[in-house]
């Protein structure tokens, strides 16, 4: 599905946007926005607009279902997040990322955050990239979207949602089919409103700064990106990049900024090796296989790199897209003597397969990425024992490494321990609720044993997270009629389907 077939979906929160909300909400005389406190949407229903959009978004290719990259990004966010006196205690906060080589970032309703692979690539250093979700989370902090939504005062409600989503969606990557889709959405006479505003934009560039600076980055790095696009944008044949298409950038604004990093003493803030890792993986996982390799090779060659670590990794996933499966596990054994080699890090000396090498804190994440790195290296060259021996050590080390858990239960599945699946799912659950990952991976387990009815329950859920409501009441009422399950399996599943019917009449109702 491309971006502007995306956007058309999207014209179905026209129709679905009244059976989520009471139709008090999309009343056309709406209150004077200056006053946030005053604003038509509330907190509950921007985070159900949110929902729906990421449900498309999840549904679409280029959603990165990296939980590594997932990781890395929440975990700057939410440092980020501590850091700012704007966050309210029940604000939630989700960011992701998208397989998208264009430079740019969007907020949606609801405190979900997207960051194309293009812009955290282009960032050069991790103080860079914390500015503009610094920039980002502000804008939700500030109900930016909310304001901009409730202040189409002449258009209608269910028309400004349904155009946001398709701008902001439709137009990531390509601004015309954006246009051809606002306008299919008869949205023509807001599409200007729908760009965040020039004293939106000072003001996520004010609370932004503040943000970054507690938070312990470097504050010249929100000016250093925004001022290197700003320049970028004179050099694109077809305009600017797509962020300052959906944030207005000034040289005004740059200098602003310039002006409150004048007044902090300077310090160098060193980059997490993790900023590295994931913008090596990133680069991997784009272009031709064959001219990725070639492009880490030369960069390695010339020692163009800022951390050779990193590079080093992502050599090695990209020799895996590219099935040269031999040569990944050389690279591998490089990277291992590298990381020895660095006196910087805290690894455990005399390194032998199965016995993870980074362990200090710090760079626990680190070591988790590695070493899930490591056994996908040994299962593309079949050497199972070696593979699982790097699973079940690394676990140890890394118990709560989503990508190790996940890399595990499916090398359990593909090697005919459907049942050994199954047990380490029923730990894990203990521990993660609500996981659609976990629950993909029960629904294979459950199959491969021929349990028909938890198969079918396990599917339901995934439906439920996908907020496919009907199609997870089937499943369960599917699931009713499978013989093979016990009583206390079947009162599980009549009780989860007497709850999911319950839910869906209240929600309709409302």
């Amino acid at each position: 599905m491309n971006n502007y077939q995306i956007g058309m979906k999207f014209l179905y929160l026209i129709i679905v946007i009244p059976l989520i909300f009471p139709a008090s909400i999309f009343a056309d005389e709406l209150p004077d926005l200056g006053d946030v406190s005053q604003a038509t949407i509330t907190p509950r229903q921007e985070r159900q607009i949110g929902l729906q959009i990421m449900r498309q978004i999840r549904a679409d290719p280029s959603y990165l279902n990296d939980a590594e990259i997932d990781s890395y990004l929440n975990n700057l966010g939410n440092r980020l997040i501590s850091s700012s006196n704007e966050a309210k205690p029940d604000q939630s906060f989700e960011f992701f990322a998208l397989q998208d080589p264009s430079i740019n970032a969007f907020a949606l309703p609801g405190g979900f955050m997207g960051f194309n692979s293009g812009l955290i690539i282009a960032a050069q250093s991790e103080s860079e990239l914390a500015g503009v979700m610094a920039h980002e989370i502000a804008h939700v902090t500030q109900k930016h979207l909310a304001r901009m939504i409730s202040g189409q005062q002449h258009i209608g409600l269910i028309t400004s949602i349904a155009a946001l989503a398709i701008a902001i969606l439709a137009s990531r990557s390509n601004p015309q089919a954006g246009q051809a889709v606002l306008a299919t959405a008869q949205a023509g006479a807001i599409q200007s409103r729908l760009n965040f505003t020039r004293k939106h934009e000072k003001e996520a560039d004010r609370i932004g700064f503040n943000i970054l600076q507690k938070a312990g980055f470097d504050p010249h790095g929100m000016a250093a990106f925004f001022e290197r696009l700003q320049n970028a944008g004179r050099y694109y044949e077809n305009g600017a990049p797509s962020y300052l298409r959906t944030h207005p950038l000034t040289y005004e604004r740059i200098a602003d900024i310039e002006n409150r990093t004048r007044e902090l003493a300077y310090r160098q803030v060193p980059d997490s090796i993790d900023f590295h890792l994931v913008r090596a993986k990133l680069k991997a996982l784009q272009g031709n296989p064959a001219d990725t390799v070639a492009e880490f090779d030369s960069r390695i060659r010339d020692k163009r790199y800022a951390n050779e670590i990193a590079e080093r990794y992502g050599l090695i996933y990209a020799l895996l897209r590219d099935k040269k499966f031999q040569r990944a596990d050389k690279e591998l054994n490089e990277l291992y003597r590298l990381i020895q080699s660095d006196q910087s890090l805290g690894v455990l000396k005399n390194h032998r397969l199965g016995k993870p090498v980074l362990v200090e804190s710090e760079y626990l994440q680190t070591g988790a990425m590695i070493e899930t790195l490591a056994a996908r290296v040994k299962l593309a060259n079949k050497q199972i024992k070696d593979a699982f021996a790097v699973y079940q050590s690394a676990l140890k080390t890394y118990p709560q490494h989503r990508a190790l858990i996940y890399d595990y239960i499916a090398a359990l599945l593909d090697h005919q321990s459907a049942q050994a699946a199954l047990d380490f799912i029923n730990k894990q659950s203990q521990i993660i609720h609500e996981d659609i990952n976990l629950y993909r991976l029960e629904a294979k387990a459950h199959a491969a044993l021929d349990n028909h009815m938890l198969q079918h329950r396990a599917q339901a859920e995934i439906y439920i997270q996908e907020g496919k409501y009907h199609a997870a009441i089937e499943q369960l009422e599917i699931a009713l009629r499978m013989s093979n399950g016990n009583f206390y399996q079947l009162s599980s599943v009549e009780a989860r389907l007497r709850q999911l019917k319950e839910f869906v009449a209240a929600f309709e109702k409302d």
